[in-house]
């Protein structure tokens, strides 16, 4: 059996909050929670994890997209399940979005975000997470875990200060302020704006594209683009992360301030 043949007779992964399609050496993954404007709770991340570890193993799959379904790419991580874990060690729970972006980081395959709609805290480091990133005019992002009353985790500070420098990652992460996809394009985090009608068409195009290079070129520029700026900052001690979490959820001033600001946007 070919090496191909035997990549795509594995099996897929059971999937309930993510969809998984593929045409040819392109595959995509869409967050599939359209109703929670897909809100990335313990079961979506977990699923994550397990869908790139599976990628792995798919050596005939070059390029993958990473978009979300209905009006927005992501609401950000799931307050609900990380405030109240069913069961065992909160720390666990809280420790899933690192390991799901670091797991999303470091599959072999080149990742393009295609993002549109809203796209906040957890979700604007899923898409850090990825190697390139397309936006639609109407993409709009915030990182409100201030406000929130916890810090930002999932190794999004160091993803972000290395992309964006100490000062913007400060300001941003600070204020808790929305900023746009044009804005997000001044600042070099994001590749490309198109307009939402094209957004699907782009990426598409892009995705084709890189897939039709030689692999063993676009894996080693990607492997080592991720070697350097491990190396200038890693996500690798943002394992704490977990803790100042599980902390602030803890904490008494910071929950006051997470049911102020749900409580605000309620209304």
């Amino acid at each position: 059996m070919s090496d191909s043949a035997a990549s795509t007779s594995l099996a897929t992964p059971t999937l309930e909050c993510l969809r998984w399609s593929e045409d040819g050496p392109v595959g995509r993954i869409t967050l599939a929670r359209p109703e929670k404007l897909n809100a990335l709770s313990a079961r979506l991340l977990g699923e994550l994890i397990e869908l790139c570890g599976w990628l792995h193993r798919r050596a005939d799959i070059r390029v993958v997209v990473v978009a979300g379904e209905g009006r927005a790419f992501s609401a950000g991580f799931d307050l609900g399940d990380f405030s109240a874990p069913a069961s065992g060690d909160p720390r666990d729970g809280a420790d899933l979005g690192r390991l799901a972006t670091n797991a999303l980081t470091d599959v072999p395959q080149l990742t393009i975000a295609a993002v549109h709609g809203r796209c906040i805290g957890g979700g604007a480091v899923l898409v850090a997470a990825c190697d390139l990133r397309v936006a639609s005019e109407d993409a709009l992002f915030s990182i409100p875990e201030v406000d929130l009353g916890i810090p930002l985790a999932w190794g999004g500070i160091p993803r972000l200060v290395r992309e964006l420098g100490p000062a913007i990652t400060k300001e941003l992460v600070l204020t808790c302020r929305p900023f746009t996809a044009d804005e997000a394009r001044s600042l070099r985090w994001i590749n490309t704006v198109v307009t939402r009608d094209e957004l699907d068409r782009h990426v598409t195009d892009l995705a084709s594209s890189l897939a039709a290079k030689p692999l063993y070129a676009l894996r080693t520029t990607k492997a080592h683009v991720n070697a350097v700026t491990e190396e200038m900052i890693g996500t690798g001690r943002s394992v704490l992360d977990a803790d100042s979490l599980v902390y602030a959820m803890r904490d008494p001033e910071s929950r006051r301030a997470s049911a102020s600001y749900l409580s605000a946007r309620k209304k």
